[in-house]
């Protein structure tokens, strides 16, 4: 697990090894263990190692036998001793044993569709003096970030979007529909950033830049759902040896590891495969009060015998937390549970180099309580689309009453209700929250707008599958891999996450949607496949997911001050304070809960604090 960072240089100069330097001292904390970097032709690569596999020779840049392919790669790849002996056999010769190599290798084997091959999560970077094109790709979930901007001069690239703000001439401005769309996520969706000018690579695309011509961005595989009619007992056997199989193959380093738990499924069924395999550490956070999650993830250690540690988080210590994690993730994310993330890595860091995690199993295996939605308004589904909107329409003029926002629900289109697992502004709310003028909102592209291309994929598949897409395709990458990649770097901690495996997936994406909502549960295949090897207790708990009491804290005097710093954040010629202020005295006067809203509004301030309003907070590598 490392950091990448470069540049082409577009005008024929050679990149300036000073500027190189400087993208690579930005993100030490990815990698302290080591930093080389290579300048030639028009090309700089700059990279910083955390050492994982082949600790003594796995040094990079790292290039092939003749110096005609350089690469740099930030990940790892489970099946590179398969690929190795192939390479071998097809007459490939290597100077190390490490995973890097062997990406070198397959490109040189298989070009651009070197991809296809791996299994794991990458960011890559390779420079082929021959053809003089930089390629870069992303791995096929969007586990390791990617970012670039270009313009007529340079293109530069990087893990982390503050490498590409050390360039000379790369603007910090805010992009306003960005601003817009997160308004509404929480997190700003690919391919764009908070920032004009520089995209996030998305999830499962390559982009490949010619000296001479125009980038080529292309998607190599698609997430996409194709339930397969079968019977229950196959499933849960295909799902209990795919994932066998895949924490075995994440266990591979050289390296001390250990795995987060919580109070929910997912980390307990990594945790307990992993610990069937050998002696781990486990990790836990919490906060005091009735879902404190220490309380069962303490129960469970005990239960699958693992070496277990927590730690309690403080109104204070989360609060303290927060401006750091936000320079660690360079836009703003509104997920309270991040700062949890920041404070359980910090903890794992104390004590191992390596964790395993449980994300993705929700959107693979259908885990969030949202997907259980259609089941529950198909007592409407008598109606025809007609009379739907008719009804609609009519309800909208109507006072409120109960049974109204069942109804609401029941007779709007999926595609104009579901986003994902965060809606936090409507488009309605906005005008008077932005600073905008009607003609800017009218140019915006809408939440609705990114979501509908994902909608135009799959009018083939049931309800369920089609919310399982949309997350896979938005709220997955967007937050859930963006904060777990983000802040588990922060402490120098490489995360993995083997429920986001290609071969996992392709169990998952077959599972017929009666398997995955069933018997008032989500996940009811994973559940059932687990029976007997992870403890009774845990098996069939609802999710809690990080419950941060940010609705009770923002009752106390911790309101005003982050009142104070939002005042002070520069933002009021973007957002209207006003109508900030209003939400913090409602929710005091216990009018609403406003938690969320607030939330969303606080982190974007901080952000714009740390890296708009003063800009050289975001030059200082001490951040950590």
């Amino acid at each position: 697990m490392c950091g990448i960072a470069g540049l082409l240089q577009l005008n024929g100069q050679l990149p300036s090894e000073h500027i190189v330097r400087d993208m690579m001292a930005i993100i030490h904390h990815r990698g302290p263990d080591d930093g080389k970097l290579w300048i030639g032709d028009r090309v700089g690569l700059g990279f910083r190692r955390l050492s994982i596999i082949d600790v003594a020779e796995g040094a990079q840049p790292l290039s092939n036998e003749d110096d005609s392919i350089w690469l740099i790669f930030n990940g790892e790849i489970y099946n590179y001793m398969e690929l190795r002996e192939d390479l071998i056999a097809r007459g490939h010769q290597f100077k190390t044993h490490t995973d890097t190599e062997v990406i070198v290798h397959l490109y040189e084997e298989y070009g651009e569709d070197c991809v296809h091959h791996l299994r794991g999560m990458f960011g890559i970077a390779i420079w082929d003096r021959n053809k003089q094109q930089l390629f870069i790709a992303r791995d096929h979930f969007g586990i390791k970030p990617v970012y670039y901007y270009r313009n007529e001069d340079v293109f530069a690239f990087g893990s982390e979007i503050k490498s590409i703000l050390t360039v000379p001439g790369v603007p910090r401005k805010l992009n306003m529909n960005s601003f817009y769309n997160y308004l509404t996520f929480q997190y700003v969706p690919d391919p764009d950033t908070m920032y004009e000018g520089i995209h996030k690579l998305p999830p499962a695309h390559s982009i490949t830049i010619p000296f001479q011509g125009e980038p080529k961005l292309r998607k190599y595989w698609d997430p996409m759902f194709d339930p397969v009619d079968r019977p229950l007992t196959q499933v849960l056997d295909e799902i209990r040896h795919v994932m066998k199989d895949s924490v075995e193959h994440h266990l591979h380093s050289e390296v001390q590891r250990g795995c987060f738990l919580s109070s929910g499924i997912d980390s307990t069924i990594t945790s307990t495969m992993m610990r069937s395999m050998e002696p781990i550490k486990t990790f836990s956070v919490g906060f005091e009060g009735p879902n404190n999650e220490t309380i069962i993830a303490r129960d469970t250690a005990r239960q699958i015998d693992t070496e277990h540690f927590e730690r309690m988080i403080t109104q204070e210590m989360y609060f303290d937390a927060v401006p750091r994690a936000i320079w660690h993730l360079d836009e703003p994310v509104a997920d309270p549970s991040a700062i949890a993330l920041y404070e359980v890595a910090r903890l794992a860091k104390e004590h191992v180099t390596v964790v395993l995690s449980g994300e993705g199993a929700d959107e693979l295996f259908g885990g969030y309580r949202i997907y259980r939605e259609p089941h529950s308004l198909r007592y409407l589904d008598w109606m025809p689309d007609g009379m739907k909107g008719s009804v609609n329409a009519m309800l909208r003029k109507m006072l409120n009453f109960y049974g109204k926002n069942y109804l609401m629900r029941g007779t709007t289109p999926l595609e104009q209700r579901f986003l994902g697992n965060a809606n936090i502004f409507t488009d309605d709310a906005k005008p008077e929250l932005m600073r905008v003028t009607a003609e800017q909102i009218a140019s915006f592209t809408k939440p609705f707008d990114k979501a509908g291309e994902y909608y135009a994929r799959t009018k083939h598949l049931d309800p369920v599958s089609r919310m399982q897409y949309i997350d896979m395709n938005l709220w997955m990458p967007g937050d859930i891999l963006m904060k777990a990649d983000k802040l588990t770097m922060a402490h120098s901690l490489e995360l993995r996450v083997p429920f986001l495996d290609r071969k996992v997936f392709d169990v998952a994406r077959t599972i017929p949607m009666k398997y995955r909502i069933a018997e008032g549960t989500t996940k009811y295949a994973l559940r059932q496949a687990m029976n007997g090897i992870v403890p009774d207790s845990i098996l069939n708990r609802p999710k809690l997911g990080f419950p941060v009491p940010m609705r009770d804290w923002l009752r106390t005097d911790r309101a005003g001050i982050m009142w104070e710093q939002i005042s002070a954040s520069g933002i009021d010629p973007i957002v209207n304070l006003s109508q900030i202020e209003e939400m913090f005295r409602r929710h005091k006067a216990g009018q609403g809960d406003y938690s969320r809203k607030i939330w969303t509004l606080y982190v974007f301030a901080l952000w714009h604090n740390t890296y708009i309003k003063n800009s050289n907070i975001a030059f200082s590598p001490n951040h950590s």
